[in-house]
C-alpha cells in the first residue's frame, strides 16, 4: 500500500499537469478564435465603412448626370467593393435585348459568339471592350440572360467547372468566378451588374452578392428616375422640335390666297401628327390663271413633310407661266420620281382656272377627283381622268397614264378637292365618314361662300369622328364661282 501511493501522486500530478496544458491550449485557442472572430469584424466593419462610402460616391449628384455616367460610377465602386478585375452593366432596351451601358477592366464576353472578335482583340486593347458595349445579349442568352429572366442572382464560385460559362485559352480572359445580380425597381427587372475575378485570386462569397445587391438595389432606383427624366427631356426636346418643324411647314403654305373677283377660294389643313404630308396651294400662274394644288404623301410625320417640302419646291418652279397641268405634273414626277423611296409616294390634284373664261384645266396623279356642284343641273360631277401617283414609275410610264379634263365653270359652281383623310375619317365604332357624306354637305351647303362651304364639311367631320384619334392629314380646297 505505501509502494503505490507515490506512484498514484505521480500519476494525479501528470494528470493535472496534461489538464493544465489542456485549459492552457483551450484558452490559447480560444484567444486565437476570438482575436480572429475580433479581426474579421473589424474587416467586415471597414468593409461596410467603405461601401457605405462608396454607395455615398456613386450616388453623388445623380441627379444630374446622364445614366451612361451614373452606370459607370455604379460600376466602378460595385469592382471596388468587391474586388472585381472586370465588370459591365446591361441593361434592357426598347429592342427586348440587353445593351451594354458600362464596360471597365476586361471583361471576357460571357454570351454569344466572339471567336472572331477575340482575334482582333488581341492587337486591340480597346476592341474588346467597345465589342461588348456594342453586341447585345438576347433575352434568355448565357447566364447575364438568364439573370435578367428570372431577376435572380447568379454566384459561380468555381466558374471553369460551369457550363453556362465560356471557356477561353486566353489566360487574360479566363473566367474563373462571376458574381451577377439583377438591377430591379419594384418588380421590373432594369438591367443586371456582372462582376468578373476578384484581384485577389479568391472566389466571390455570399457577402460579396449581400453587398452588391444592396448597391444594386439602390442603383436601380436611380437608374429608374435618371431614365425617366432623360425620356421626358427627350420627349421635350422631341417636342420643341416638332414645333419648329411645324411652324416651318405651315409657313410653306400659302399665307394669303390670292382673291380673284368673280371667285371665292378657301382652304383647310389639318395634320393627324405634329406635321404631315398633306400640302395645297393657290399660285398665280399669269395675270389671267390661278393655279390650285392639293396633293398627299403615302406617310406622315417628318417623312412626308420633308417629301412634301420638296414637292412644293418643284411646284412652284415648274407652274408659272405654264399653262398645262399636266406639263406640270411630268415635270415633277420626273424631278422627283428618282429620289423618293420605294415605299412612299404622292398623290396630287392640280388644276389651272382661267379667271376671265371660267375654264377649268383638271390634272391628277393616283388622286381622288374633285367634286364639283353644278348649280343650275343641282347636281354633283365627278371628273374623270386616269394617272398615276408622282414617284410610282419613270417618265415614259407616268406621262403615258396622265389624263387631262377640262370644265367650264359657270355662276354658282363649286368645285371641293380634299385628300383622303376627310373622306376616310373614322367615328369611335371605326366606321368611315365616306364620299357620300362628303357630297351631302356640299349639296346642303353649295349656295354658300367658299369659307362657309369649308366650315360646315369640317364641322359634319368634327361631329362625326368626336374624341377618336386623327388617323390621317386632312386637307380640302374649295373654289366658288360668285
Amino acid at each position: 500500500m505505501e509502494y503505490f501511493a507515490p506512484t498514484l501522486l505521480m500519476i494525479f500530478n501528470l494528470l493535472l499537469e496534461a489538464a493544465m496544458v489542456i485549459a492552457i491550449a483551450y484558452l490559447i485557442k480560444r484567444g486565437n478564435n476570438y482575436k480572429a472572430h475580433r479581426n474579421r469584424l473589424l474587416r467586415e466593419k471597414e468593409v461596410m465603412l467603405d461601401y457605405v462610402h462608396d454607395v455615398g460616391e456613386a450616388f453623388a449628384d445623380a441627379e444630374n448626370i446622364d445614366l451612361d455616367s451614373f452606370l459607370e460610377r455604379v460600376l466602378f465602386y460595385s469592382m471596388r467593393t468587391t474586388k472585381a478585375s472586370s465588370g459591365a452593366i446591361y441593361m434592357n432596351s426598347e429592342a427586348e435585348d440587353l445593351r451594354c451601358h458600362a464596360v471597365a477592366g476586361v471583361f471576357p464576353p460571357l454570351a454569344g459568339d466572339f471567336a472572331a472578335l477575340l482575334e482582333q482583340a488581341r492587337s486591340k486593347s480597346d476592341y474588346l471592350k467597345e465589342s461588348v458595349r456594342s453586341t447585345p445579349v438576347r433575352k434568355g442568352e448565357g447566364v447575364i440572360g438568364e439573370a435578367a429572366d428570372f431577376g435572380i442572382s447568379i454566384l459561380i464560385a468555381d466558374a471553369e467547372r460551369d457550363a453556362r460559362i465560356p471557356h477561353y485559352d486566353e489566360e487574360y480572359l479566363r473566367i474563373r468566378s462571376v458574381l451577377l445580380v439583377p438591377m430591379r425597381f419594384r418588380s421590373t427587372v432594369l438591367g443586371v451588374l456582372a462582376v468578373v475575378n476578384r484581384t485577389d485570386g479568391n472566389p466571390f462569397s455570399r457577402e460579396n452578392q449581400n453587398l452588391l445587391e444592396g448597391l444594386a438595389a439602390q442603383a436601380s432606383a436611380s437608374a429608374h428616375f435618371i431614365s425617366l427624366r432623360e425620356t421626358i427631356e427627350a420627349q421635350k426636346r422631341m417636342e420643341h422640335d416638332l414645333n419648329v418643324a411645324r411652324n416651318i411647314q405651315m409657313s410653306l403654305l400659302p399665307k394669303n390666297i390670292p382673291q380673284v373677283a368673280g371667285y371665292n377660294i378657301a382652304a383647310f389643313n389639318r395634320p393627324a401628327l405634329a406635321i404631315g404630308g398633306d400640302y395645297y396651294d393657290v399660285i398665280e400662274v399669269d395675270e389671267s390663271h390661278i393655279g390650285l394644288a392639293i396633293a398627299d404623301v403615302s406617310g406622315k410625320g417628318i417623312p412626308g413633310a420633308i417629301l412634301m417640302s420638296s414637292c412644293r419646291s418643284v411646284l412652284r418652279a415648274q407652274a408659272k407661266n405654264n399653262l398645262d397641268p399636266a406639263a406640270v405634273l411630268r415635270e415633277i414626277n420626273r424631278a422627283m420620281s428618282s429620289d423618293i423611296a420605294h415605299e412612299m409616294f404622292i398623290s396630287m390634284l392640280y388644276m389651272i382656272l382661267n379667271t376671265d373664261t371660267g375654264n377649268l384645266s383638271i390634272c391628277r396623279a393616283g388622286h381622288e377627283p374633285p367634286l364639283v356642284w353644278r348649280a343650275e343641273k343641282g347636281e354633283i360631277e365627278t371628273p374623270a381622268s386616269s394617272g398615276m401617283a408622282i414617284g410610282l414609275a419613270d417618265g415614259e410610264l407616268f406621262d403615258s397614264n396622265l389624263e387631262q379634263t377640262e370644265l367650264n365653270l359657270a355662276s354658282g359652281d363649286c368645285v371641293v378637292a380634299y385628300t383622303d383623310g376627310i373622306s376616310e375619317a373614322m367615328d369611335p365604332e371605326q366606321n368611315e365618314w365616306g364620299v357620300e357624306a362628303l357630297r351631302t354637305v356640299i349639296r346642303s351647303s353649295a349656295h354658300e361662300n367658299a369659307n362657309a362651304i369649308l366650315d360646315n364639311i369640317t364641322r359634319r367631320v368634327d361631329g362625326f369622328t368626336l374624341e377618336s384619334n386623327q388617323y390621317d392629314d386632312m386637307t380640302m380646297l374649295v373654289l366658288k364661282v360668285n
